[in-house]
């Protein structure tokens, strides 16, 4: 349930991007590396610029997640996720009182910094490593899955397999929502990402004092 809501997440805020700030897609960053290994060859230096500080605030999210992992795991009033989280909704709600157009490329910016702490503190659910913000992967590892299932007779893998499939496909669901709220609440419909963000502090907090009973 925890990799369904973050793979929502996933997906509206890589439609929100594309559609609420100058139709970029902010989640993954090879179409940055791409378009930054471009410009650097036409030297266009503004350009290079623009695509290379959502780089660099991927490369700070990965960081700064390993870094609350170091020293916040063993706490047992926080959990490092939950803290995490916190920073993602943070993060979400500045972006959407920042008016389109004029703040879009910080909030792009923004927005790859959280999807580098969603995807490094949230690598692997029930023993399975599912990305929440981008699809290659899972599409990848569920295809396999589902081919070795089948040519083995594994039920197991097979069913695994089509894990990886749903997490697209809620990732798609996730992308539609973020494009029919969008007309209705333009660049503050980010504001729905912080509270599924919330849900998930809540679920976490549930299973962690199941966990004590």
């Amino acid at each position: 349930l925890l990799g369904l809501l973050l793979a929502v997440v996933g997906g509206f805020l890589d439609a929100y991007t594309y559609l609420c700030r100058g139709r970029v897609f902010a989640n993954a960053q090879t179409g940055n590396i791409v378009l930054l290994g471009v410009n650097l060859t036409e030297q266009n230096w503004n350009r290079t610029f623009y695509y290379l500080m959502p780089i660099f605030a991927f490369v700070l999210g990965i960081l700064v997640c390993e870094i609350i992992q170091t020293y916040f795991k063993w706490k047992k009033k926080l959990h490092w996720r939950q803290l995490i989280v916190l920073i993602e909704i943070f993060c979400l709600i500045v972006a959407g009182f920042l008016p389109s157009s004029a703040f879009d490329a910080p909030v792009n910016i923004m927005i790859s910094f959280v999807c580098a702490l969603q995807v490094e503190a949230f690598r692997k659910m029930n023993g399975n490593t599912y990305a929440t913000t981008m699809c290659t992967g899972n599409l990848r590892s569920g295809t396999e899955l589902l081919a070795v299932g089948t040519l083995e007779n594994n039920g197991e893998q097979r069913k695994h397999g089509l894990w990886y499939y749903w997490i697209d496909l809620v990732f798609v669901a996730g992308a539609a929502a973020s494009a029919l709220l969008c007309q209705v609440l333009a660049e503050r419909a980010v504001w729905v990402c912080a509270a599924a963000l919330l849900s998930a502090i809540l679920f976490i907090r549930y299973h962690r004092r199941m966990a004590e009973v």
